[in-house]
């Protein structure tokens, strides 16, 4: 087994190299898994980048991210289900079997965290089922406190 089989490379954290580059440099230094950002694998094309990475031999172990389920505006309510189911399929396509999600932040003008919350847990009850048909997780990332406001209400688990 080789010292870097259990580490995986977040694109995100070398975003100036292009997926090709990605790859190319993961085979080279000898890295099997790697991370991948919705944005520019939908900018390279979702089954082209699936078989980029299937062909060089990488395991992709999440597609970053899904999320943003706090909007009270039932048409961006669905907006947001349907780019999550999306990305479900992105990430089955990707093969990994984990989409990680920002649940998203308070809506404008609100300060009703709880309200967030319930929001988040009513759209993750929603698209758990479509997510295991598909054979996707969600996994829900907690971020600091401070970015409650426009990002995540999630801090903690």
């Amino acid at each position: 087994m080789s010292a870097l089989s259990r580490l995986s490379l977040n694109q995100e954290t070398i975003k100036q190299w292009s997926l090709p580059e990605l790859a190319e440099g993961c085979v080279k230094a000898g890295v099997t898994g790697v991370g991948l950002w919705r944005e520019p694998v939908q900018k390279y094309g979702v089954a082209a980048a699936a078989e980029l990475v299937r062909n060089a031999g990488l395991t992709v172990t999440s597609l970053c991210r899904g999320g943003f389920f706090t909007a009270i505006d039932p048409e961006a309510r669905a907006t947001a289900l349907a780019d999550n189911r999306k990305a479900i399929d992105e990430a089955a396509t990707l093969g990994t079997d984990t989409l990680v999600l920002v649940s998203g932040g308070l809506p404008p003008g609100s300060r009703d965290l709880f309200a967030a919350r319930e929001r988040i847990a009513d759209a993750l009850g929603e698209l758990a089922p479509y997510a295991a048909d598909h054979g996707v997780r969600l996994a829900i990332e907690p971020l600091h406190p401070m970015y409650a406001a426009d990002r995540c209400v999630v801090s903690t688990l």
